[in-house]
């Protein structure tokens, strides 16, 4: 028994293309319909037309039996590639859906660690100047005010009138005389003091509150900024003073360190508030020269904020 299954797009082409599979005439032909062609929707769920065909020569009760039974193998191949197509169409979707949100989390996680990353390298770099500052400051300190641990003197040596510092001086002090120029501000002494290691720089002029700025915020970023650039060029650290604005900081400290200063001596130990920029330098100088014996450092908070601690040096050895 020679018998065909049939897919086409129309009926006539399948019914066309069983005959001329069979040998024969299209009249000649016995079939069955197992799907009828649609044309879908905009081209989507298309259907071809199949069937199942033999030449009318085999007998009608063997034709019918075996036409039944391919119809019925033929509707579940198409089941069976329904359900595979379906199948297929779920886990392209749950796999494109899976991967486009792996996707979306993996742009989100990358760009908050490329921004955590960012966030943390400007604070550690801020951090890294403000402690530098600080800790250069205070080891200019020592070099200007050299305090043995249990000795109460102090050592001062001004070497100002040296060639080198001299000549730095003379750099510096232009510098900074061109840098007030560009910036517009009316400035009219710019001096500059190189000895011990420090560069005292005394600026006052017209304008002279406006680059201390309200709680002398400016005053803090104009020290950084001076400190970075002549730290790395001459190996120098800075103290600055603009008009009369570190003394009158230290007159504010001096009132303030008072009773910090009775607990000091009548407890042995004790600490300041948080201060913010060169009141700490300030306080640190005064407390060591108030107590030459005792381990006096600037500490940073857990909120980042610096203070001072005072102890004996026999409570905490200093490295």
């Amino acid at each position: 028994m020679q018998m065909k299954r049939i897919e086409a797009d129309t009926l006539e082409e399948a019914y066309s293309k069983a005959a001329k599979e069979l040998s024969c005439s299209v009249t000649e032909i016995n079939y069955e319909i197992v799907q009828h062609p649609t044309s879908g929707v905009m081209g989507l769920f298309k259907k071809s037309a199949i069937i199942v065909a033999v030449k009318k020569s085999i007998s009608v009760l063997e034709n019918s039996a075996d036409i039944t039974a391919l119809k019925e193998e033929a509707q579940k191949e198409i089941l069976n590639e329904t359900i595979e197509k379906q199948q297929l169409k779920v886990e392209d979707k749950e796999l494109a859906d899976t991967i486009e949100e792996k996707t979306k989390v993996s742009l989100s996680k990358s760009k908050k660690v490329q921004q955590i990353e960012v966030d943390i390298e400007k604070f550690e770099k801020r951090d890294e100047i403000v402690d530098t500052f600080f800790s250069s400051e205070e080891n200019s300190s020592t070099k200007a005010l050299d305090m043995a641990e249990v000795k109460n003197e102090i050592i001062f040596d001004d070497d100002r009138d040296a060639p080198e510092n001299r000549e730095r001086a003379i750099e510096i002090e232009r510098k900074i005389q061109n840098l007030m120029k560009v910036a517009c501000f009316e400035i009219d002494t710019v001096e500059v003091d190189v000895f011990n290691g420090i560069a005292h720089i005394f600026i006052d002029g017209e304008d002279a509150a406006l680059l201390i700025g309200k709680e002398g915020y400016r005053y803090n970023a104009l020290s950084y900024m001076f400190f970075n650039w002549i730290n790395a060029q001459y190996d120098l650290y800075i103290k600055l003073e603009i008009a009369e604005f570190i003394q009158a900081q230290e007159e504010m400290i001096d009132n303030y360190l008072k009773p910090i200063a009775e607990h000091i001596i009548e407890h042995g130990k004790g600490k300041t508030k948080p201060l913010d920029g060169i009141l700490v330098q300030i306080a640190l100088e005064k407390l060591r020269a108030m107590f030459p014996n005792k381990y006096i450092a600037i500490k940073t908070g857990k909120d980042g904020k610096k203070f001072i601690i005072i102890n004996d040096f026999n409570t905490r050895k200093r490295t």
